[in-house]
């Protein structure tokens, strides 16, 4: 058994039991796949995949078994390297990081460009997805931390840091009713067609709820992926917008008029999560206080099991 076969493995998972795909990524030809992991079950006598004629289409139990033992060899090779350029100084490198638009576009930008500064020849990388798609992003090992509010806390694959807390806000265009409304009510926000965030997205849960407490039904006419989608909607009259607060800019969004709206909902807290057993360099270490500064470096080494170096 090597780490060549633990690779192949891995990635015959990630690609969906595609050889073709699976050769691309790892830069050889479907035949050697088919020895190397042939062999791997002739050497461990059991067998790892279930196989519809030729076409692997599935792993055996034995085979969920071994592929978990695998991720954690092939990750536990990785840190041994990332400890080895931590120790030689070497600041180069990747940072890959998995977010949703509210994050990367209202967020991040600050400490985006703090870090590039600090540290020019690392590689940033950010990916945008959902919730869902941004936790398996790091649990798959194609990103170092997922940075979002829903449906990562609990995930329990990755080591979670609460960030910040935030809240919302309605958005309308100048001549709309609603902004002569001193102190909104909830009753207020469902008299109106409302524009907001999809289902999976920026604390959507907390939404549903307050309307649910209150037996509300509220009339959502259009859901988007990001504010700024929301926001455009909103401006040509299809309803009132309710996003986060931090994605109206009084200076940007001149052509809509913000009402606060956070006493309605109760508040989202942002995550930063990172795989279990996953090594953190020195340069995600500063990314992590620069972004969570009220959590200190030996608590995130704490919670991460790692040694204060």
């Amino acid at each position: 058994m090597n780490l060549k076969q633990l690779r192949l493995m891995s990635e015959m998972v990630k690609t969906g039991y595609s050889v073709t795909k699976t050769a691309e990524q790892l830069f050889t030809t479907q035949p050697s796949i088919s020895t190397q992991l042939k062999a791997l079950e002739n050497e461990l006598d059991i067998t790892l995949f279930q196989r519809h004629g030729k076409r692997i289409i599935n792993l055996t139990p034995a085979g969920k078994v071994v592929h978990q033992y695998a991720e954690q060899a092939l990750s536990n090779i990785h840190a041994i390297h990332q400890v080895a350029d931590d120790f030689s100084k070497k600041e180069t490198g990747t940072l890959s990081i998995s977010t949703t638009h509210t994050q990367a576009r209202y967020a991040l930008p600050k400490v985006i460009k703090r870090f590039s500064k600090r540290y020019p020849q690392i590689q940033l990388r950010i990916h945008q997805g959902n919730p869902t798609q941004i936790t398996d992003m790091v649990i798959r090992g194609e990103s170092d931390f997922a940075i979002a509010t829903e449906g990562i806390a609990e995930n329990k694959h990755l080591k979670m840091l609460p960030v910040y807390q935030w809240n919302r806000c309605v958005i309308a265009t100048p001549d709309h009713p609603i902004n002569k409304i001193k102190k909104l009510k909830l009753e207020d926000i469902a008299n109106y067609p409302i524009v907001t965030y999809d289902f999976a997205f920026a604390g959507r849960s907390a939404i549903n709820d307050a309307f649910k407490a209150k037996q509300l039904t509220p009339n959502i006419v259009l859901t988007a992926l990001d504010a700024d989608v929301i926001k455009t909607y909103v401006s040509l009259g299809l309803g009132i917008g309710l996003l986060a607060s931090m994605a109206y800019n009084k200076k940007t969004d001149t052509n809509l008029v913000k009402k606060e709206a956070g006493h309605l909902f109760n508040d989202s807290t942002t995550y930063l999560g990172f795989k279990k057993g996953q090594y953190l360099k020195n340069y995600m270490l500063e990314f992590i206080q620069w972004f969570a500064p009220n959590i200190s470096r030996e608590e995130i080494l704490l919670l991460n099991d790692q040694d204060i170096i």
